[in-house]
This record gives structure tokens, sequence and C-alpha cells, in this order.
């Protein structure tokens, strides 16, 4: 079973809605008990990440979460702030996140750019599409997947092991988003 992490603030049917076109079966889950047998764990983001942090302990899945993701090594994809909770810490918010990987989250500088980042930008040989006033600046530059440009070079996605996060939306990212999901999925 695919699981797709609703936790109220995301936009978890717009992820179910792709991963289904691309032909597969997936399930919106809302607690602990409904992420036991997962395959594959997706936690898509909108919003803050205090916000994300704050939802997932109130529906009370951060435990069984870290048990899935980092003791069995279920696959795992954050999109948008649910790659940027994988962080220790996120100025967003002025908060401590999953600790999963070493590094912080920052703003991006006005001075240097319009912010939110919203629209097309390319990261490998594609474009996807951001909608992002904060970034990841992982510790341990092996964790950087993916870069992109918007004022500065940041990183626009992370793997390590199982665990894989996008800055961007993959799910609104058209034929090379959907490559995406089914590459995480097979």
């Amino acid at each position: 079973m695919i699981a797709i992490i609703d936790y109220k603030a995301g936009n978890a049917p717009s992820v179910l809605h792709a991963v289904e076109h691309i032909g597969f079966s997936a399930k919106l889950v809302k607690n602990k008990e409904e992420l036991k047998g997962a395959t594959h764990i997706i936690l898509p983001g909108v919003g803050s990440a205090k916000a994300t942090m704050d939802s997932l302990k109130e529906i009370d899945i951060l435990d069984a979460l870290a048990e899935a993701v980092k003791k069995n090594k279920t696959p795992f994809l954050g999109i948008c702030v649910g790659m940027q909770i994988l962080f220790e810490y996120s100025e967003e918010g002025d908060v401590d996140c999953l600790g999963w990987l070493e590094g912080r989250v920052k703003k991006f500088d006005f001075a240097l750019t319009r912010v939110p980042q919203m629209g097309w930008n390319k990261v490998w040989d594609d474009h996807y599409y951001f909608v992002n006033s904060y970034y990841a600046v992982p510790k341990n530059a092996s964790d950087i997947w993916g870069t992109a440009d918007y004022g500065i070079k940041f990183c626009a996605s992370v793997k390590r092991g199982n665990i894989w996060g996008t800055q961007f939306h993959a799910e609104k990212s058209g034929a090379a988003g959907l490559a995406l999901l089914k590459e995480f999925l097979c």
C-alpha cells in the first residue's frame, strides 16, 4: 500500500490523483494505524514548516513515521515542505524538524530575487513547478540530488538511501514530475 499522509495542511488529494494517474493504487492516511503496512510513504506539503510539524504532532504520527522510514527503511518521498522538514531546523516558524538529514532551511533573500518563487524552474534536464520562499541547506553535499537557480543555486531535491525529497511539486510538474513519482514508486 502506498500511503500519502493527509495532515490537513498538505495537498494530499493532488498527490493521490497524480499517483493514481500513473497507474498505482494509494491511500490517504490520517493516523499511525493507517500507516502500518505501507510499502511507500509520501508526505506532501503546502504551508509552513511549523504548521506541518504541529499538524503531524496533532495526528500523533511522528513516531510511527520514524519507525517506518528510519528503522524499517520504507521508501519515503517528502514534497515541498515535506522535504524541508526532513532537516534539523527551519527558519520558517523557528521550528525543530524531523532531523533525518543534517542541515537547516533558510529563507530566500529578498535582495536577490522575488519571494516566493512561484513557477517553473530547471532541475537536471527538465522543468518542475515550485512554490517556495524557503530552501534547504544540507550539511552533507552527498544528500543533494538536484539543484536549481533562483538568485542563488539552491538544493531542489535530496536523496539518501530510502529517503527522497523534492522542493518542487512533482504532482504539478507535468510529465517530468509524473516520471519522478513513477521512479520513486517502482
